[in-house]
């Protein structure tokens, strides 16, 4: 009996420690560095939007987060490392619209975008606007349409791979206006934007966070915004719904995600940390300067952000025959 006693006292010493040391464990979050993975190469939207954020965050939790561009197959090299870290807390990705579009474009991707990333919370949407080069012949949106038509195959359009903002608009134009438009996809938008500064590339739909500076310095001219309203960085160019394009309204938007096992209390934890950056008076000066509208909200709504964007544009691809290529 004292024997059975001794082994149920011991058993319960034992849980009750590994309990305490589990809650200590989960108290001291973030004990390490947190790596931030950017799915793009550095120098476009995403990475810059990362990095400011991680900065924010890293002085108010008190641990460095380091930004880890992982390039690729449209984000899907850096989203399949990120599916498969260890769900601690301390892989986190900057996710963009590739990752609602990889499993429609890419349905043998080595991970489930559903089922395994848990959504930590809603950045926000930044537009696009249509440059090229300042030789390029058109002026206008309805310039770009009738050159279209008229050499049909000619007129390239970068984007920084399938499945971005850059690509899904590229595709948009070739349905509604009906041209015939050759798509050449990069391994990020700044790769993809370098050869349209340097006239390789006929056109490309950009960030007006990363574009806009090129177009003011006349190293690029811009003919339309892709919002449904006009920016107020640049109130001069016309969406591409008031230059006859009708439901054209394409965002650049961002979701921080985790692996899908990431406990509950971590998620809240940096889901309120990305909230308070967002809301500090600096970053949103900074960033709105840049074109950025934050989001922000609970882990719950970024996640239904993302099945809502999935629905979409599953319908949008399925009228419109978009391809990859």
């Amino acid at each position: 009996m004292k024997q059975a006693s001794h082994l149920c006292f011991s058993l319960t010493f034992v849980l009750t420690f590994a309990l305490q040391s589990m809650q200590a464990e989960a108290q001291a979050y973030p004990s390490r560095p947190i790596r931030f993975v950017v799915p793009v190469p550095a120098g476009g939207g995403v990475d810059i939007l990362t990095r400011v954020i991680g900065q924010k965050i890293a002085e108010s939790m008190g641990v460095p987060v380091i930004p880890d561009n992982k390039p690729g197959a449209s984000a899907a090299i850096g989203t399949e490392f990120v599916a498969k870290a260890p769900p601690d807390g301390y892989t986190i990705m900057m996710g963009y619209s590739a990752h609602a579009t990889n499993p429609i474009f890419s349905p043998r991707l080595p991970y489930d975008t559903e089922k395994d990333f848990a959504a930590i919370v809603f950045v926000g949407y930044i537009p696009l606007i249509l440059v090229t080069h300042p030789s390029f012949r058109a002026n206008s949106v309805k310039e770009l349409i009738a050159l279209a038509k008229a050499r049909p195959g000619e007129v390239q359009f970068a984007s920084g791979g399938a499945g971005a903002g850059a690509h899904l608009s590229g595709e948009l134009l070739k349905y509604l206006a009906g041209v015939d438009l050759v798509h050449i996809p990069y391994k990020g938008n700044a790769p993809a934007l370098n050869d349209v500064l340097g006239g390789q590339v006929s056109i490309m739909f950009d960030t007006i966070t990363t574009a806009l500076a090129h177009v003011k310095a006349g190293k690029l001219k811009a003919l339309a915004v892709t919002s449904a309203r006009r920016s107020p960085l640049a109130p001069e160019l016309p969406t591409m719904i008031e230059a006859g394009l009708r439901n054209f309204d394409i965002s650049a938007w961002y979701v921080v995600v985790a692996p899908a096992a990431t406990p509950r209390d971590v998620i809240q934890k940096l889901n309120a940390e990305i909230n308070k950056a967002m809301g500090d008076a600096e970053i949103r000066t900074r960033m709105s300067a840049l074109g950025v509208e934050f989001a922000g909200g609970t882990p719950e709504q970024a996640d239904a952000f993302i099945r809502s964007e999935i629905k979409r544009w599953r319908q949008i691809i399925k009228t419109t025959g978009m391809s990859a290529n």
